[in-house]
């Protein structure tokens, strides 16, 4: 790497579940584009368990199941769609924090590489 990096990670919690968070999203994307919970996992390089296990916490959470079944396969509802794209919203507004006043700052106070020990004290 060239430098510093800030990554922003969006987790919303429902209770001590994560109701949605990036690896979530990319499921219910996968779902959207696949058209079942097994080609999602494929795609995922995930179990189908846990894409099950992942859709069932997302529903729980929700007023409104995110997905739902049949025999023809998964897809997302139309207010699993809206969550979806509120969500990937929110996560483009925060990408843009990286521009923010700040985090030059935090940026240059940072060690490119965390020092072997503490208290060992090497060029930055």
């Amino acid at each position: 790497m060239s430098g510093p990096v800030l990554k922003i990670k969006i987790q919303i919690y429902c209770g001590e579940e994560i109701a949605m968070g990036p690896g979530k999203a990319d499921l219910l994307d996968a779902i959207a584009s696949e058209g079942s919970i097994s080609a999602a996992g494929r795609k995922l390089k995930m179990s189908y368990r846990r894409c099950w296990m992942l859709v069932d916490v997302m529903n729980r959470c929700w007023v409104q199941p995110l997905v739902i079944t049949s025999s023809e396969g998964a897809r997302l509802t139309e207010f699993g769609g809206t969550i979806l794209a509120r969500y990937r919203a929110m996560q483009a507004a925060a990408s843009g924090v990286a521009d923010a006043a700040h985090w030059p700052d935090l940026a240059a106070a940072l060690r490119l590489e965390p020092l072997a020990a503490q208290g060992e004290e090497t060029a930055r």
